[in-house]
């Protein structure tokens, strides 16, 4: 059953765990987006039901590539919410998004279409 859920759980808060990331990431991109990801440590979560690796989701909006706060948090809207409808699906790791100039000019289902096919990569990648 998927939980859809996206608490203080499913971020990354502190900076040590941002620091985690970056030391040794496997980097997933699209044209917009850079993604920074580390398989978890088994750090394990028990919910009612049984016992979960949590994904954990960090942002990294450089006011240096979106200069307008309004389109900092619509981008960060957009991926929180792909990150919580997809988060089931994805292996156990952390990841950290970061984004490239230009995604301003980007609506909504640009931005969604790019995500999903970045959930797919890493999906895919971590099957084998």
């Amino acid at each position: 059953m998927a939980t859809y859920k996206f608490n203080r759980e499913s971020r990354l808060l502190t900076p040590g765990h941002f620091q985690a990331v970056f030391s040794k990431p496997i980097r997933f991109g699209s044209r917009h987006f850079t993604l920074l990801v580390t398989p978890k440590p088994h750090t394990l979560v028990s919910d009612r039901h049984n016992t979960v690796a949590k994904n954990r989701l960090g942002l990294a909006i450089a006011k240096k590539r979106v200069k307008l706060a309004v389109q900092r948090n619509r981008v960060k809207r957009q991926v929180r919410e792909s990150f919580r409808l997809n988060q089931d699906n994805l292996p156990a790791i952390d990841i950290v998004v970061m984004v490239k100039s230009g995604i301003d000019q980007l609506d909504n289902k640009a931005i969604n279409q790019e995500l999903e096919k970045i959930w797919r990569k890493i999906i895919q990648r971590h099957k084998n």
